[in-house]
C-alpha cells in the first residue's frame, strides 16, 4: 500500500504539490538544456546536456504520471506537462532561468545537482513506496550528472583567468535563486513529518558541504546569500517561465490530444 492510498485528502494534496515540485523542476530544466542542441561548444558537450535533459525528462514523466494519479482527475504526465498553466507550475526558479553562456548554464547545473543527488538518496528510502522506486532510479542519474557539472565547474575555475571569471560572475547572478531549494513551507513540513520527503536542513547542509568541496578544487568563492524575489515552488514565477511554456506547450495547446 503506498502511501497517498492509505493517507486522507490533505495528506494526498500534500504529497501531489510536493511530486509535482520536483517533477516541474526536473521537467523546465530539461526544456532548457534541450535548447543547447546543435549550439553546445562542442559535439560532446551537445550530447552530454542532451543526455542530462533525456534523464531529466524521464524523471519528470513519472513523477508527474504518480502525481496525475493521486489527483484523480483523468490527467496523464502528457496533460499536466503540456496544459496547465503558467501559475501551476510548481518548479524551483533556478531551473527555469536562461541558458545564458555555457558557464551559466553549467553553474545552474552543478547547483541543482548537487540538491538533487541528497534529496534523490533520502526519496530512495521515503515511506512512499512508489516514491521511493522512482528516487532509486533517479538518484544513479543524478550522481552522473553532478560529475559532470562538477567536471566542468574546475575545469572552468581553474582554468584562465577569462573562465575563472565568467564562471564566478555565474555563480553570483545564480546564487540568490538557491535560497528557494532549502525554505520549507508547510507543504515541506507536512511530508517531512510523514516520512515521506526530507527535512530541508538535512539537504541543505549536504548540499552545502558538496558545493564548498567543488568550489575549492576549482578555487571558486562561494557567493554571500542574499534575499531572493521568487517563490516557483508555490507558482511565483520569474518572468522566463511564461516564454518558456509557450514554445514547450506549443503543439498541444493548438492541437489539443494530438497524436503522432
Amino acid at each position: 500500500m503506498s502511501a497517498a492510498s492509505a493517507a486522507g485528502p490533505a495528506q494526498r494534496t500534500d504529497l501531489q504539490r510536493y511530486l509535482l515540485r520536483i517533477a516541474d523542476t526536473s521537467l523546465v530544466l530539461a526544456q532548457r538544456l534541450g535548447e543547447w542542441i546543435g549550439h553546445a561548444p562542442a559535439i560532446e558537450e551537445d550530447l552530454g546536456l542532451a543526455n542530462t535533459a533525456l534523464d531529466l525528462l524521464g524523471q519528470a514523466r513519472l513523477l508527474l504520471g504518480y502525481a496525475g494519479e493521486i489527483e484523480g482527475l483523468g490527467r496523464d504526465e502528457d496533460a499536466l506537462a503540456f496544459r496547465r498553466d503558467e501559475a501551476d507550475f510548481c518548479n524551483a526558479t533556478i531551473a527555469e532561468l536562461p541558458n545564458g553562456h555555457f558557464g551559466d548554464t553549467i553553474a545552474r547545473q552543478f547547483l541543482v545537482d548537487a540538491y538533487q543527488v541528497p534529496l534523490f538518496e533520502r526519496l530512495a528510502a521515503s515511506a512512499d513506496p512508489r516514491l521511493a522506486e522512482i528516487a532509486a532510479k533517479a538518484l544513479k542519474e543524478a550522481e552522473y550528472h553532478l560529475r559532470y557539472s562538477a567536471g566542468w565547474m574546475v575545469r572552468l575555475g581553474d582554468g584562465t583567468d577569462e573562465s575563472h571569471a565568467r564562471i564566478q560572475a555565474s555563480l553570483e547572478r545564480l546564487w540568490p535563486y538557491t535560497q528557494e531549494l532549502f525554505d520549507a513551507d508547510d507543504t515541506d513540513r507536512a511530508v517531512a513529518a510523514a516520512g515521506i520527503g526530507p527535512a530541508l536542513e538535512e539537504l541543505k547542509a549536504e548540499w552545502s558541504r558538496t558545493v564548498e568541496r567543488v568550489l575549492g578544487e576549482a578555487t571558486l568563492r562561494r557567493p554571500a546569500d542574499a534575499p531572493y524575489r521568487w517563490y516557483g515552488k508555490q507558482g511565483r514565477h520569474s518572468e522566463h517561465l511564461g516564454h518558456l511554456l509557450a514554445e514547450m506547450q506549443y503543439l498541444q495547446r493548438a492541437h489539443p490530444g494530438a497524436q503522432w
